[in-house]
């Protein structure tokens, strides 16, 4: 006896469709599974023979095999537990065949008969709505994320024995009911905290205003960290397309928890003994790494100088354009990665050069080579390069409230919708976008402003991706002023924010 059921797989960040095929012949009794399982897959095997038998099923004693479809893609989910044990079941007349063929089936087993939650349910019941099937059946925690996919009737599994039941019409199905309308998350952590730093917290605002990345340089206590995990507070919301996005890259990697959909743009700040796959993705799988996790928010750095230099140097190329191809010898998957860069680090080793209340032990030489260990090209892909000093004892002291974050995101929505308009007839909507084309179209400089920044060229040796990045950045302080021109003041405030181009 035969009987099909269909289940899915991720490989990447979408889901494939994959059949489980299961055939009961005489012979001596055995169980096999084919069809490039992982180790994952074949050691359900034996989560399935303690389920069956917790759950009173009695299997007749046949040649039971189980060929995974299409064979030549390695499987690893364990998300094909329930569909194998139901064609087992199936084929072992305790089940109509028909009757489980019209949906996607996804859940792992414990042994006592229990469904539990699986990676990747979203990009699963995205392709099952889109593959034209009936239902989706998942495991009861995954269920609120299934219902995010749209139109598909979301079917809930609690336990083996309640599925086979409500198969059979014994018992109804329980279901998930659709979702409430999409909000965006509530800003968690507040500018109005920060004490003084004035500058730094206008280096945010235009950071987040034009996409901009951020380079923060300090000696240690001076609120580099706390600067840099506000700014997703003064992004613009997320809405519900990027919202789905976030989810479904969470949702594969196994991070969603007890969320059923990321509303708050994600903060992800990896440790600087991350690896290269760790950061932009990989292993077996491959699984998205940090920089994607990292999609439509903000990758934090912390302590940039001591993540090594071979891992840094693989930020450069998804920091343009914004995704990441992993190439294996399988063929090759993308990554989507579109996030801001807030870095900080110290200063010199000691962490207190140009600092007024500590003295500097490092030499000049000592200085150079310290920052040498960021390359002149990544250093380039920082639009905005600061320098955030100690806080005096006044400021330290100091307890009235700085601007909040509602206010500033306030004026940073009111320069992207300037934006928005200024770009209709574009492909992008923000300034860090722009490529050298629109960059000649959009930053025009008045005469004056085209000789100060020809000086500052001249000066400074800029590369051509330099001085693109000021004229992005010139184009956002303008935009803060809604300002259709980018004036002279708006140059010079953006040359202002380019700490590491003058000399030690």
């Amino acid at each position: 006896m035969l009987t099909k059921i269909f289940t899915s797989d991720v490989f990447g960040i979408n889901a494939y469709q994959v059949a489980v095929e299961v055939d009961s012949q005489t012979g001596i009794p055995g169980f096999h599974l084919v069809g490039m399982a992982s180790t994952a897959v074949a050691e359900g095997k034996t989560r399935l023979r303690s389920a069956l038998a917790n759950c009173n099923f009695k299997l007749h004693s046949k040649r039971i095999t189980v060929n995974l479809a299409p064979a030549e893609i390695k499987k690893d989910t364990t998300a094909f537990d329930l569909p194998i044990a139901l064609g087992v079941i199936a084929v072992n007349d305790h089940l109509p065949p028909e009757k489980i063929g019209k949906g996607i089936i996804v859940g792992e087993l414990s042994l006592n008969g229990g469904i539990r939650p699986v990676r990747g349910v979203l990009a699963i019941a995205e392709l099952a709505t889109k593959a034209g099937f009936e239902y989706i059946l998942v495991p009861q925690e995954n269920a609120p994320e299934a219902a995010l996919a749209g139109e598909i009737e979301v079917r809930i599994a609690e336990n083996l024995n309640q599925v086979v039941n409500s198969f059979q019409g014994l018992i109804p199905w329980k279901k998930m009911v659709s979702q409430q309308e999409f909000r965006a998350g509530e800003i968690e952590l507040d500018l109005k905290d920060i004490k003084g730093q004035k500058r730094a917290r206008e280096a945010l605002e235009i950071a987040a205003a034009g996409g901009h990345n951020l380079l923060l340089v300090g000696p240690p206590g001076s609120g580099k960290s706390m600067l840099a995990k506000r700014l997703p507070g003064i992004l613009p919301p997320m809405n519900k397309i990027e919202s789905l996005e976030t989810t479904k890259i969470y949702s594969i990697s196994g991070l969603l928890n007890d969320t059923s959909l990321i509303s708050t743009r994600p903060f992800r700040s990896p440790h600087h003994t991350v690896t290269n796959a760790g950061l932009v993705g990989g292993g077996p799988g491959p699984r998205p790494g940090e920089i994607s996790l990292a999609h439509n928010g903000v990758l934090f750095l912390d302590e940039l100088l001591e993540f090594s230099r071979n891992t840094l140097e693989t930020l450069r190329q998804p920091m343009e354009n914004q995704q990441i191809t992993i190439t294996r010898a399988k063929g090759s998957l993308t990554f989507p990665s579109s996030f801001q860069v807030v870095a900080a680090m110290n200063p010199c080793p000691c962490g207190y050069h140009n600092d007024k209340s500590r003295e500097c032990i490092c030499s000049k030489f000592q200085i150079r080579k310290y920052r040498n260990k960021l390359s002149g090209p990544l250093r380039d892909r920082f639009d905005l390069q600061l320098e955030v000093p100690a806080l005096s004892y006044t400021e330290i002291m100091n307890e009235e409230e700085g601007e909040s974050s509602a206010t500033v995101r306030n004026r940073v929505l009111a320069a992207r919708k300037f934006q928005i308009r200024r770009y209709r007839e574009e492909k992008f909507f923000c300034n860090s976008n722009m490529d050298s084309g629109s960059i000649r179209k959009y930053c025009r400089l008045q005469q004056e402003s085209q000789q100060l920044f020809s000086r500052h060229l001249e000066r400074h040796k800029y590369s051509v991706r330099s001085a693109d990045k000021i004229l992005k950045m010139s184009r956002t302080i303008a935009d803060l002023d809604l300002s259709p021109e980018i004036e002279k003041k708006h140059l010079k405030k953006a040359l202002n924010f380019r700490c590491l181009d003058d000399s030690i």
